[in-house]
């Protein structure tokens, strides 16, 4: 494992994905806390995959007064909600539950035919959540992708436009299911606090090579780590 001063303050790295997923859970809680004591509402924002599994299970567990919390997807594949293949689903079965279940939930697949003509109908329901977003969690594939802002995806420059309005955007993905839909990096952006989780020596190396210099949109990861405007952190074990 590298050594931590080789890193800055940003990175938080664990021994192993138990201690990763307790502390994480801790930091989502303190920020939905701190939404919730300002009597604005909390908003948490998360992703798909089965990485975060874990870290669902435990939230699903947290004391928190969760009628006043608002969840919602960073990105979703274009399938039914009971697909295996759909965030929603994974969401509901590990986070939406518990003391969770009376969590408020947008999800961002709905029935029109396409992501492209869904996006602003989408939009407009997660738009109604408290923003910022009071804790954005977020994946990284092994491309350097987060959410469904892929390299060389149709409309990623677009959706990649720091000065365009927050939205939901169309996007193509480079695996079936292909059809996605995600916030764009505007609305990722509309946030009080970052966090991306990574796990295992392969991400770690990918994160490395995206803090490198070189473009945004060879690796969208880096538009997240280059930004300065917005608490974030990455948290990684082995």
């Amino acid at each position: 494992m590298p050594a931590a001063s080789n890193y800055d303050a940003r990175e938080r790295r664990f021994p192993n994905s138990g201690t990763l997923m307790e502390a994480l859970a801790a930091d989502i809680v303190a920020s939905l806390q701190d939404g919730l004591a300002a009597g604005r509402g909390a908003s948490l924002v998360v992703p798909g995959g089965h990485t975060p599994a874990p870290l669902f299970d435990r939230l699903s567990e947290a004391t928190l007064d969760w009628p006043s919390v608002w969840v919602t997807l960073t990105d979703e594949r274009w399938v039914d909600t009971q697909s295996s293949a759909s965030n929603e689903r994974l969401v509901r079965e590990h986070l939406l539950r518990n003391a969770a279940a009376h969590a408020q939930f947008v999800g961002l697949k709905n029935a029109l035919p396409d992501p492209h003509t869904a996006a602003g109908e989408t939009w407009s329901a997660v738009a109604e959540l408290p923003r910022p977003f009071d804790f954005v969690l977020l994946g990284m594939g092994d491309d350097g992708h987060v959410a469904s802002l892929f390299p060389d995806s149709p409309g990623l420059a677009v959706a990649m436009d720091s000065a365009a309005t927050p939205g939901c955007v169309g996007m193509t993905g480079p695996a079936a299911p292909r059809a996605r839909l995600s916030l764009n990096l505007r609305a990722l952006l509309d946030s009080r606090r970052i966090g991306i989780l990574i796990v295992g020596e392969a991400k770690w190396a990918t994160y490395e090579r995206a803090r490198a210099r070189g473009p945004a949109v060879d690796m969208p990861v880096r538009a997240l780590l280059a930004q300065q405007n917005v608490p974030l952190t990455v948290y990684w074990s082995p």
